[in-house]
C-alpha cells in the first residue's frame, strides 16, 4: 500500500547563539509537531542590530544548528522578522517559538506577522537557561577575574534588571528530560565499533561539534563520557565548569554524532569503562580544554594499544569563547541589560493591555445585564 501521508514541514528560527539546551529543547519540541525541521539562523548584522553583538559568528552559529540531531535543514542568512514568504518559499506549514518574547530593534514581536496568518504554534520554553544567563555567568567570571581593575567601574550589576525569560533557576534535572534528549533504542549492535571519549564538554561551541564528529568517524558507534563538576574544576580550575553536569548531559546527547552518554565518568578512565563498553577505540582531541592537571587520564586505553590523539581541525576552545566576552566586557554587559529591559517594558504593556481588555469585557458584561433588566 502506497503511503500518501503528506509530510508535514515546521519552520524555527533564531540567533541560536551559544547553543545550549535550551535551543534544542526546543528543536526537538519543534520537530516533534511534525516531519522535516528547517531552522532559519540570522546573520551577524541582523543580530547585532536587534540583540546586541553575537558571541559565536554566523558561520560558527551555522555549524552549530546543523549539529543538533532534529534539524533536517538549515537556512542561513534568515530574516530577523519572521516572513510568510520565506516560510512558503521552503514550504513550511507552520512556525514553532517558544512561550517566550522575541522582540525586534523598535520592540515589536518578530512572530506577530505569522501569528495574525495562524500559522504559528508555541512550544514549552525551557527553564533554567538562556544564552543571557550563559553570558551573564561568563560575566561573572570575568568579574572576579578582574574584580580589583578600575574597568568595572560604572557597569551594572548582572542583577539589577532581570526578566524571567532570561533569568537562570535552579535546573530540576529528571529522568524524563534525559529521556526526551536519548535517542530510542540506539544501543550498539554487533560488529559496531565503539569509540570512547571523554571531557568537560562546558559550552558546546563548533571545536567540540568539530571533535565529536571526527571522533564517530573514528567508528559506527560513539560513546561520550561526561566529568563530575568536581573532576571538571580539578583539571580546568575553581570557576569551571560553566555549567553544571545535567546541562552538559543534555547539550551532548543533542548532538547527532553522539550515540551514548555515561554521566559522571571516571576521571581518569579505568579498565572497567573499557570492558564494560567493550570499547575498541579511545580517542582524544589534538588541542586540549585548559587542562592544569598533567596527568595521563587515558593511561590504561595507550597500555591496551587503543588510544589515538585525533586532528579535527578547530583549535577553538571553551577559554576562547570566555576570552571574547573579557575582551568585549561592556558591550555584553550593556547587551545583556537592554534586552532584559526591552522584554520587561514588553511585559508591561502587555500587562496593560490585558487590563484595558479586561475593563472592556467587564463594560459590555454590565451593558448586556442592564439591558436584560430593563
Amino acid at each position: 500500500m502506497v503511503n500518501d501521508k503528506k509530510q508535514v514541514r515546521v519552520w524555527c528560527d533564531g540567533c541560536y547563539d551559544i547553543m545550549h539546551f535550551g535551543h534544542a529543547n526546543q528543536l526537538r519540541q519543534a520537530k516533534a509537531m511534525g516531519d522535516y525541521l528547517i531552522v532559519g539562523v540570522h546573520t551577524d548584522e541582523e543580530v547585532r542590530l536587534n540583540k546586541g553583538p553575537p558571541v559565536l559568528t554566523e558561520q560558527e552559529r551555522y555549524k552549530m544548528v546543523r549539529s543538533v540531531k532534529w534539524v533536517d535543514e538549515v537556512v542561513e542568512g534568515s530574516p530577523y522578522v519572521t516572513e510568510l514568504e520565506t516560510m512558503d518559499k521552503y514550504k513550511a506549514e507552520f512556525c514553532v517559538h517558544g512561550d517566550d518574547i522575541t522582540l525586534s530593534a523598535d520592540g515589536t514581536d518578530t512572530y506577530q506577522i505569522v501569528k495574525d496568518a495562524g500559522r504559528y504554534k508555541e512550544c514549552k520554553r525551557t527553564q533554567g537557561v538562556s544564552t543571557t544567563d550563559l553570558v551573564g555567568r561568563m560575566l561573572l567570571m570575568t568579574r572576579a577575574n578582574n574584580a580589583s581593575q578600575s574597568s568595572d567601574q560604572g557597569l551594572p550589576s548582572q542583577d539589577e534588571f532581570v526578566s524571567p525569560y532570561t533569568k537562570a533557576c535552579n535546573l530540576l534535572q529528571t529522568n524524563n528530560k534525559i529521556t526526551q534528549f536519548s535517542s530510542p533504542s540506539n544501543e550498539a549492535k554487533p560488529g559496531d565499533k565503539i569509540v570512547y571519549t571523554a571531557g568537560a564538554f562546558d559550552l558546546m561551541h563548533p571545536g567540540l561539534v568539530d571533535f565529536l564528529e571526527a571522533a564517530k568517524k573514528e567508528g559506527s558507534y560513539l560513546i561520550v563520557g561526561l566529568y563530575e563538576d568536581s573532576a571538571v574544576s580539578q583539571y580546568k580550575g575553581s570557576q569551571y565548569p560553566i555549567q553544571i553536569l545535567q546541562e552538559r548531559v543534555l547539550s551532548v546527547l543533542a548532538n547527532r554524532n553522539v550515540d551514548e552518554v555515561l554521566i559522571g565518568a571516571p576521571y581518569p578512565l579505568t579498565e572497567e569503562v573499557l570492558d564494560h563498553f567493550n570499547v575498541d577505540l579511545v580517542v582524544q582531541g589534538k588541542v586540549l580544554e585548559g587542562h592544569q592537571d598533567h596527568s595521563d587520564h587515558f593511561a590504561v586505553a595507550r597500555q591496551r594499544g587503543i588510544f589515538k590523539v585525533i586532528d579535527s581541525g578547530n583549535t577553538l576552545k571553551t577559554e576562547d569563547l570566555v576570552m571574547r566576552i573579557i575582551r568585549n566586557r561592556k558591550l555584553f554587559m550593556d547587551r545583556n541589560q537592554k534586552k532584559q529591559i526591552k522584554e520587561l517594558n514588553n511585559i508591561a504593556r502587555m500587562a496593560e493591555k490585558e487590563e484595558e481588555e479586561k475593563k472592556k469585557d467587564e463594560e459590555r458584561a454590565g451593558s448586556s445585564s442592564s439591558g436584560a433588566s430593563a
